[in-house]
């Protein structure tokens, strides 16, 4: 199944959330990626009715293995090309959020020659 890339940016930050937070709430994600709280619930009910995430009867927002696997490819995508712009001299600030630009659009056989690169 195709998945969007503002979906695969959704999952990506509840990852970093459940990371950072451990609990991860629909205002949490808004301002993360400073879109608006109701434009999360739009996206949340997608994704959950995809079998993406899991909502409780408190709001808190988990990641199914469907969605973690999303989240964590994106998420190794966006770390690693960080890593490769940094060596190359891009300030950090700038390198994460090109590699946010990038990390969805790049294929496979360019991620891993920037990964072989990254690992030297």
């Amino acid at each position: 199944m195709k998945i969007h890339k503002s979906a695969e940016d959704y999952l990506e930050m509840i990852l970093m959330l459940h990371e950072q937070k451990g609990a991860v709430r629909s205002i949490d994600i808004a301002m993360g990626l400073s879109v608006s709280k109701p434009s999360v619930s739009v996206a949340m009910k997608h994704l959950r009715e995809d079998g993406y995430i899991l909502m409780d009867q408190d709001n808190l927002i988990t990641l199914t293995d469907k969605g973690m696997e999303v989240a964590q490819r994106v998420y190794h995508r966006h770390k690693t090309l960080t890593r490769f712009l940094v060596q190359l001299g891009v300030d950090e600030e700038t390198a994460r959020e090109d590699a946010c630009k990038v990390e969805h659009d790049l294929s496979p056989v360019t991620f891993e020659a920037i990964l072989r690169q990254v690992e030297k």
